[in-house]
């Protein structure tokens, strides 16, 4: 696959992810439990990819990679999600969003560490740049802050979930070298569902059906086939063509397409601010893949 195929199919998850801002947040308001709702979308991911393997020839997984599958999956699908809520509901929801943007951070470290990937002056002034954008965006961009009940367990574990995000790519890659990416995500979220069953079970086992309406039940389709299982699909195709550290810069683009989305419905306005850290975010991106094509 070419480079800008790559960038095209980044670019289309990390649009996905942006409009997923609100459309979850309306499913988690009142109806849905977060740990219940990441039980619907990994078991209903993991369904979908099981049945699209059956259209496709069978791959052979050599036994010795299921235990990477699994690692993957921990650090893809159990600490990155259960992490982020959990912390999520500790601290505020400002300083989740800061600190969930340090992940390229620490994809640089690992990429620099185990993969040998060098780190230039364009790389690190991107990243700069972008993480400096998001933060300006999410910092100034609200009126308010809300305090959580323990904001240093919080913001350690959203620290986590970004360390682990990181981890995630760096161990995706390889693998993606010898399965194609409907194989992987089957058995990544077939062991993502093991691992975060016995934390969401008791949730999801006390959801009163009878009480949720018809537009939450379509809000939770999106997320699960286009949220969740048409980004895995992209993320997975365009990490085949780029590498893990200029992936996880096109998570500053999500802050960026969720003010757009919320501009667009009516719920946000555009203002000074949101421009600016729109123009830090393009410049970021910009500088992280140039420095690739100049490689």
């Amino acid at each position: 696959m070419s480079r800008q195929k790559g960038l095209l199919f980044a670019f289309l998850a990390a649009l996905i992810y942006g409009v997923t801002f609100t459309v979850a947040k309306d499913v988690m308001k009142i109806h849905i439990p977060s740990f219940a709702f990441v039980l619907m979308r990994v078991s209903g991911a993991m369904s979908v990819f099981w049945l699209l393997s059956l259209l496709l020839p069978k791959e052979k997984i050599e036994h010795r990679d299921y235990f990477k599958f699994f690692i993957a999956a921990l650090f893809g699908i159990a600490i990155n999600m259960m992490s982020f809520l959990t912390g999520l509901s500790y601290t505020s929801p400002i300083s989740a969003s800061v600190l969930m943007i340090t992940a390229p951070i620490f994809v640089m470290v690992f990429s620099f560490i185990f993969l040998k990937n060098p780190i230039n002056k364009y790389k690190i002034l991107g990243v700069l740049l972008g993480m400096g954008g998001a933060a300006f965006l999410i910092l100034y961009g609200k009126n308010h802050v809300l305090q959580g009940s323990n904001p240093r367990l919080g913001n350690a574990l959203v620290a986590l979930n970004a360390v682990s995000y990181a981890i995630y790519l760096i161990l995706a890659k390889p693998i993606l070298a010898k399965y194609s990416p409907i194989t992987f995500a089957k058995w990544l979220y077939t062991f993502g569902f093991i691992l975060i069953l016995p934390f969401s079970f008791n949730e999801f086992m006390h959801l009163k059906w009878e009480t949720i309406p018809l537009e939450i039940h379509l809000k939770i389709g999106f997320v699960v086939l286009f949220s969740t299982v048409l980004t895995y699909l992209f993320n997975l195709i365009a990490l085949k063509a780029l590498k893990p550290t200029t992936m996880s810069v096109f998570i500053y683009l999500q802050p960026l397409i969720a003010t757009i989305f919320a501009i667009f419905v009516g719920a946000d306005q555009l203002n000074w601010i949101k421009l600016v850290s729109a123009s830090l975010i393009i410049t970021g991106v910009y500088l992280v893949n140039l420095s690739v094509q100049k490689k």
